[in-house]
């Protein structure tokens, strides 16, 4: 009975996405801000209406008015719904003040990635359940403010993805010892840096449900071996080529947004490994106190790991 319940929660994460994102342009000219919003239709596909669902839920205020928005349109173009409007305002824009809860409508951990524009002065921000609101300021940052920026919105990205924190569980239960989980850990996050090195120079970019699919196979994969060659060895082999399918993500994130590389990817290793060692913590207690049931609850965890793995993976395929 034990067992069953630990599966049924453990799975419960197959009702969630991981990969959820879309892009927008805002470009400002004197009183006059137009606005394009590009998501993947499959994430909107529920969405009635969506030339007004999808923009009513994003608002631009400037000197605390909000802009009258104009020419409404949303169309499907190649698989991805392009909506646009155009907003006017009472007084020239300076700074922008923008409330987005895409996630509202789409799913509970959509990402937007905006970005403004006004001559040649940008500004961008991303948006989630979260962070809802944001201020789109036309003059540049300093070096430290855009750096700690970047930072913070690799590490959020890090510990907002569910697919990642279920794969980091599965490499603590791959680990035998602390120095097997340092080894699996280095190998796994330096094939997330090598996916990102690789991703430019060969001009390969994959789509988000093709991405989500693979990082839910790489948790299918390492489950399965857990349970069918617990003894296996060279783990820290697969942990690096794994490694590689969950970087590419990340290398998405990057070529939407305009993240310096360096402290991105800085602020997703301290948020994975903020993760790790958590889980190792929880694992280690378990382990204590489990006694002769261990291998029970390892097994459990494992299963149900494979379970989400593998109903994830066609649950994207379906979509």
């Amino acid at each position: 009975m034990r067992y069953w319940v630990l599966l049924a929660i453990a799975t419960s994460p197959l009702l969630a996405h991981v990969v959820s994102m879309s892009t927008g342009e805002v470009h400002v000219d004197g009183t006059r801000a137009t606005y394009e919003l590009r998501i993947p239709a499959y994430e909107a596909a529920h969405v009635r209406r969506p030339e007004t669902a999808l923009l009513d839920v994003v608002t631009f205020q400037s000197g605390g008015k909000t802009g009258t928005p104009m020419q409404r349109s949303c169309r499907e173009d190649a698989g991805t719904f392009v909506c646009g409007a155009a907003y006017q305002f009472s007084a020239p824009v300076d700074t922008l003040t923008v409330e987005c809860r895409l996630a509202a409508v789409t799913v509970p951990n959509h990402v937007h990635l905006m970005r403004a524009f006004q001559g040649g002065r940008s500004d961008q921000a991303a948006f989630d359940a979260s962070f809802t609101k944001a201020e789109l300021r036309f003059q540049p940052p300093s070096e430290v403010e855009q750096r700690l920026r970047d930072a913070g919105s690799g590490m959020w990205r890090a510990l907002a993805g569910i697919l990642q924190m279920l794969f980091l569980a599965t490499l603590v239960l791959a680990a035998r010892n602390g120095a097997e989980l340092v080894k699996l850990g280095t190998m796994f996050l330096a094939g997330q840096v090598a996916a990102y090195a690789a991703t430019p120079l060969l001009g390969i970019w994959l789509s988000p449900r093709f991405l989500e699919a693979a990082a839910a196979l790489t948790v299918a994969y390492l489950a399965a071996e857990l349970l069918l060659f617990p003894q296996a060895g060279a783990r820290w082999a697969v942990a690096g080529v794994l490694g590689v399918i969950h970087g590419l993500y990340f290398a998405m994130v990057l070529g939407a947004a305009n993240y310096h590389p360096i402290p991105f990817l800085s602020g997703v290793i301290a948020g994975e490994i903020a993760i790790a060692v958590l889980l190792w913590v929880v694992a280690r207690v378990m382990r204590r106190f489990g006694g002769r049931t261990r291998s029970t609850w390892e097994r459990a965890f494992a299963s149900a790991l494979l379970a989400v793995g593998i109903g994830w993976f066609f649950l994207r395929l379906r979509s």
